[in-house]
């Protein structure tokens, strides 16, 4: 959507109803958007009725008054971005952004919505110090006019175009932002889970040496892993400002760091919930991301960055084929831990199943560089384990440890389960076999 500074990256949206000129015309937007769903590619703008910037060729004082946004700062104006506040409870505004993300759904078919800045718009005293918001009629700091916006505007979507999806970037624990409005909830289909993604990133920008402390890190998301329907995002909030790119967040030398980044993408796959990634990170880029410059596509003359790349298409197109990795994903149904309390070694290792019985994967991961061989691990049921991927193999810049393709496993109990398998657990890698009845 159109906007005025280049710097806001679309977020500061002034012209809701005009796709912006920097990357051509109107019409070149449709085709662009035809040609993403012939290949296959679902479309979704990042919608963002929590901005509202002050131009003064824009909708602030449209008419000289205080018509779409509050006169009171307390109310009216973000500490944060230096804009201002739509007064959602006025039924122009609400108007005004309803149409607006009808629009962009029946004008352009787009797939869905992602909605900006959730949680700015849930809380009066958002970013704000006491003395700096108002209260509700209730003395709350909910906002109750944004609240019932959200679920009016996500009602209004579903009854009109079914299939499209609409997801909350909602920062905080506000329950119920993924269920239907009938039962409490804002409506929505998914919701990030930021909380994920800090205690994540926190987790492997540690020197693996001291990753054994901080293993819950690793496992507490699973706790309200199903309180949701999550979407597990690294997004370009995460490779801006000063924070690095994903490949340098990783602690070791360079060849540590590729390691990491692939064990990173790994167990975001195998993780309950849907995957979200930010352009370059799928190719290993180096640089933080900037809206003035390209990519850093030369990386590719690297074998290391080329292994990424084909980790990820691999990890995209295994994530598509088995059930168990996408088909009960928002239940507990689908996920099962096998021992979440190797924080010694940093061993992390569960199933995810699908709907079927025989859709069952094993998931190890090993976050040290210490290849552990002779790793006893007890599996739920007689059979073979197909070592179906390895992000230590060599196609993708790793030093080849593996287990020969898969193991039989052995009636010897272990983890309180009566089958076991004896494996080889690469370095900084994971490990996914699936199961099979016979060898």
């Amino acid at each position: 959507m159109e906007h005025p500074y280049d710097g806001s990256w679309g977020y500061q949206t002034l012209g809701y109803f005009a796709a912006t000129s920097r990357y051509g015309s109107p019409s070149e937007f449709m085709e662009f958007v035809d040609r993403c769903h012939q290949a296959g590619i679902g479309v979704f703008l990042d919608w963002t009725p929590a901005h509202f910037p002050r131009d003064a060729h824009g909708l602030a004082q449209f008419d000289g008054s205080h018509l779409y946004e509050h006169a009171d700062p307390r109310q009216g104006t973000h500490p944060d971005w230096g804009t201002l506040v739509y007064n959602y409870g006025r039924n122009e505004v609400q108007n005004y952004l309803i149409s607006n993300a009808l629009f962009w759904l029946d004008k352009y078919h787009i797939d869905g919505l992602r909605v900006d800045a959730v949680a700015s718009m849930l809380y009066l005293d958002y970013s704000r110090k006491p003395g700096e918001w108002i209260p509700n009629p209730y003395g709350g700091r909910e906002n109750l006019d944004a609240i019932a916006f959200l679920k009016r505007m996500n009602e209004v979507v579903y009854a009109k175009f079914p299939g499209v999806l609409t997801i909350a970037e909602e920062s905080t624990a506000w329950p119920a932002v993924s269920r239907p409005t009938y039962l409490g909830g804002l409506g929505f289909s998914f919701k990030w889970n930021m909380g994920w993604m800090n205690d994540t990133l926190k987790y492997f920008s540690l020197d693996p040496v001291y990753r054994k402390y901080e293993h819950n890190k690793l496992t507490f998301s699973l706790l309200y892993a199903f309180t949701e329907n999550f979407i597990l995002p690294f997004s370009h909030d995460e490779v801006v400002h000063g924070k690095n790119s994903l490949l340098h967040k990783m602690p070791g030398d360079l060849w540590q760091q590729f390691a990491n980044l692939r064990l990173l993408f790994a167990y975001q796959f195998a993780h309950p919930g849907k995957k979200l990634l930010f352009m370059g990170q799928e190719i290993g880029q180096r640089h933080e991301w900037s809206e003035a410059r390209s990519l850093d596509w030369h990386l590719f003359q690297w074998g290391s960055h080329q292994g990424v790349q084909r980790l990820v298409s691999d990890l995209n197109h295994l994530y598509a084929a088995e059930p168990a990795l996408h088909e009960v994903d928002f239940d507990w149904h689908g996920f099962e831990c096998i021992d979440a309390n190797d924080s010694d070694n940093s061993v992390f290792t569960f199933l995810r199943r699908g709907k079927r019985k025989e859709d069952l994967i094993v998931v190890i991961l090993n976050a040290t560089p210490v290849v552990r061989g002779g790793y006893r691990l007890g599996v739920p049921q007689p059979g073979y384990y197909h070592e179906i991927l390895n992000t230590d193999a060599a196609i993708y810049g790793g030093s080849n440890v593996g287990n020969a393709g898969g193991q039989q496993a052995s009636s010897e109990p272990a983890q309180g389960r009566l089958q076991s398998l004896v494996l080889t657990l690469p370095p900084l890698a994971a490990v996914f076999l699936k199961w099979s009845p016979g060898s």
